[in-house]
C-alpha cells in the first residue's frame, strides 16, 4: 500500500556502452547520498532476461543470488542497495522481463484484457509502470536501475516504459541519470568521448534525454572534455560528474559527493532536504584505509574464477576486517584443485578457511579435505551453507569411521546420509523459488562460540538450501567433538555447529554475509577475521592479546 501526504520522485538509471560499468553501485551510493540528507530513499532493479527469477541460474552466468528476509531470489544488485541505505529488500524491489511477462499472460487467461490484443505497448509497459510505482512504497525517491546496455533489444520494454514515466508523474518529479564510458587510448593518449556520445545517441532516439552524465574513466576528465560531451550529449557542463575507479567500493559516495552529484540531484529534482551528513560514511572509509595488519583467507569454492558469484562474502570479509584493524587479503582456491593437488599444497599459506555455498558435486570432495585441513591443523574454519554440510560430511567419515558418509544430494544410494533433503522437499518438482528460502529464527546453545559471537540467545538469519544436517546422527557427533550450537526450534533444523575444542571451527547452514553492513559487520565474520588474525600472530609468534580497531581485545 503506498503512503499518502508524500509525492515520490522517481531516478532512473541506464547504463551505456559496454556492461559491468557498476550501475548497481552508482543507484547505491546515490541512494547513500540521499539517504544522509534525510530523505527515504528505495531501490528497484529491472533485469530484462527472461527468466522469472536468478535463482536457477549458472553463478557463472548471473554471479550471487542475493536472498531477502521475504525468500526472493534476486540480483546481487540488491546487496550493494542494502549495504548502501537502510532500506529493506523485498521481492517487490526486483522484477525480470519473465516475471513482467508471466504476470500479463497470466491475466490474459484469466480474461481480463478480453476482446483486446495483448501487446508489449500498453500491455507491458504498463505493468512495468505499475510494479515502479509499487516498489516507491510512498519513499521520497525511488532509484530504479535498468539492467543491460543502452541498445540491447531485451531491455527496450523497460526504456520505453521509463520514458512514459516522466510523462506520467511530470518533469520536475522524474531525474535520468546514464553511466557511461569515457575510455583513454594509451597509444593516442587522448580521451575519446565518441562512445558516450553514441551512447546518449541511442537513448534520444527512444525518446530519453538523460538530464546527468555519470563517466567512468581511469583520470578525471579535464573541463573542456566535460564541455564537449556536454555539447554533443545535450547537457550542462556541471551534469557530467566524473565516476573514477576507486580502492575501495565504499568511496564511491564520497566521490560522487565531491562531484556535485547530491547537489545537483536535489537542485533538479527540486528536493527539500538537510545538507548531506556523510561523517559515517567517511568514518568507514578511513577505518578501512588505516586497516593496516594483513591476514590471508582462503576462500575454497566452486565458482572462484568468477568474483561477483561471492560478492557477499567478500564484502562481509571487508567489514570484518575494517572492524579488526586487518588488511583482508582473500587467496581464491578452485574447489577441484584441492582434489588434485592436495589441501596442504594450496592452503598452507592461509590464515583461515572458508568454504562457501554452492550445488551440485563437482569439486565437492575438495571442500571436504579444505575442512579436513582446517579441523586437524586447527586453523579457523567457517562453513557457510554447503561448506557447513562439507565439514558434517568430513567428520562424520574421519571422526565417526563412516567412510562413506555423504549428502543424498552428490550420492543418492549413501548409507550414511549425515545430509539429507528436507522433509518439506521431499514432494517438490520445480526448481524455480522452491528451496527453503529467507529468515528463519535461530536458537543458540548458551556458551557457544556462535553465542559468544553474537552476544544475544536467538537470531534471524536468510537461507538458501534443500539439503540439511540429518538429526539421526547428533548424538554421535555431538559425543565425538562436533557440538549443535543453533536451531530452529520450530522442526528441530540444525543451523549451527562448532568444535568447542577448535580454536575457531563453525559451520553455518544460513547466509550471514547478507546482512553484513559497513557500519555493522556481522559478528561471525567479524569472530572470524579476529580469528584469522590470531592466527598470524600466533604463526609469527606476535602477542595474541592484541586490541582491534574498535579497542576490544582480541586475545
Amino acid at each position: 500500500m503506498v503512503k499518502r501526504g508524500k509525492k515520490t520522485k522517481y531516478m532512473f538509471v541506464t547504463g551505456g556502452v559496454v556492461s559491468s560499468l557498476g550501475k548497481g553501485l552508482a543507484a547505491a551510493s546515490i541512494g547513500a547520498l540521499l539517504e544522509n540528507r534525510g530523505l527515504e530513499v528505495q531501490h528497484l532493479k529491472l533485469d530484462p532476461y527472461i527468466n522469472v527469477d536468478p535463482g536457477t541460474m549458472s553463478p557463472f552466468q548471473h554471479g550471487e543470488v542475493y536472498v531477502t528476509d521475504d525468500g526472493a531470489e534476486t540480483d546481487l544488485d540488491l546487496g550493494h542497495y542494502e549495504r548502501f541505505t537502510s532500506a529493506k529488500m523485498t521481492r517487490k524491489n526486483n522484477y525480470t522481463t519473465g516475471r513482467i511477462y508471466q504476470t500479463v499472460i497470466q491475466r490474459e487467461r484469466r480474461g481480463e484484457y478480453l476482446g483486446k490484443t495483448v501487446q508489449v505497448i500498453p500491455h507491458i509497459t504498463d505493468e512495468i509502470k505499475a510494479v515502479i510505482r509499487e516498489a516507491a512504497g510512498g519513499a521520497d525517491i525511488l532509484i530504479v536501475e535498468v539492467g543491460g546496455t543502452v541498445g540491447d533489444i531485451e531491455s527496450l520494454p523497460f526504456l520505453e516504459a521509463i520514458r512514459q514515466m516522466k510523462y506520467d508523474v511530470g518533469e520536475e518529479n522524474a531525474l535520468y541519470v546514464h553511466l557511461t564510458l569515457v575510455p583513454y587510448i594509451a597509444a593516442a593518449g587522448e580521451l575519446k568521448t565518441k562512445p558516450t556520445q553514441h551512447s546518449v545517441k541511442e537513448l534520444r532516439e527512444i525518446g530519453i534525454q538523460p538530464d546527468i552524465l555519470l563517466c567512468r574513466s581511469e583520470t578525471p576528465l579535464p573541463p573542456e572534455v566535460k564541455e564537449k560531451i556536454g555539447l554533443f550529449c545535450n547537457v550542462s557542463t556541471e551534469a557530467v560528474i566524473d565516476a573514477l575507479d576507486v580502492s575501495s567500493i565504499y568511496e564511491v559516495p564520497l566521490m560522487f559527493h565531491r562531484g556535485g552529484l547530491d547537489g545537483l540531484i536535489v537542485e533538479l529534482l527540486r528536493l527539500e532536504c538537510a545538507p548531506p551528513d556523510l561523517r559515517a560514511w567517511q568514518s568507514f572509509a578511513d577505518r578501512n584505509r588505516a586497516a593496516k595488519e594483513p591476514v590471508t583467507i582462503a576462500v575454497v569454492g566452486k565458482y572462484t574464477h568468477l568474483r561477483d558469484a561471492y560478492k557477499s562474502i567478500i564484502e562481509a570479509l571487508h567489514h570484518g576486517g575494517a572492524a579488526s584493524g586487518a588488511a583482508v587479503r582473500i587467496e581464491w582456491v578452485e574447489s577441484e584443485r584441492v582434489e588434485m593437488d592436495g589441501a596442504p599444497a594450496l592452503l598452507a599459506g592461509a590464515h583461515a578457511i572458508l568454504v562457501p555455498g554452492g550445488f551440485g558435486d563437482r569439486g565437492i570432495e575438495g571442500m571436504v579435505r579444505a575442512a579436513q585441513y582446517a579441523r586437524e591443523r586447527r586453523v579457523p574454519y567457517f562453513g557457510i551453507c554447503l561448506g557447513m554440510q562439507c565439514a558434517v560430511i568430513e567428520f562424520a567419515r574421519d571422526v565417526l569411521g563412516l567412510p562413506d558418509a555423504d549428502s543424498s544430494e552428490f550420492r543418492s544410494d549413501t548409507p550414511h546420509p549425515v545430509i539429507h533433503l528436507l522433509e518439506s522437499q521431499v514432494a517438490v518438482t520445480q526448481k524455480g523459488g522452491t528451496m527453503r528460502l529467507g529468515a528463519y529464527e535461530c536458537e543458540l546453545r548458551p556458551g557457544s562460540q556462535a553465542q559468544r559471537e553474537y552476544g544475544t540467545a536467538t537470531v534471524r538469519e536468510r537461507h538458501r538450501h534443500r539439503f540439511e544436517y540429518n538429526n539421526d546422527y547428533r548424538a554421535r557427533m555431538e559425543e565425538k567433538g562436533l557440538r549443535v550450537s543453533g536451531v530452529y526450534r520450530q522442526l528441530d533444523l540444525v543451523e549451527i555447529v562448532e568444535m568447542p575444542e577448535h580454536p575457531w571451527f563453525v559451520g553455518v547452514q544460513f547466509h550471514p554475509e547478507l546482512r553484513s553492513r559497513p557500519s555493522e559487520p556481522h559478528p561471525l565474520f567479524r569472530g572470524f577475521v579476529r580469528a584469522a588474525l590470531e592466527e598470524r600472530r600466533r604463526r609469527e609468534g606476535a602477542p595474541v592479546g592484541a586490541r582491534d580497531a574498535s579497542g576490544a581485545s582480541v586475545g
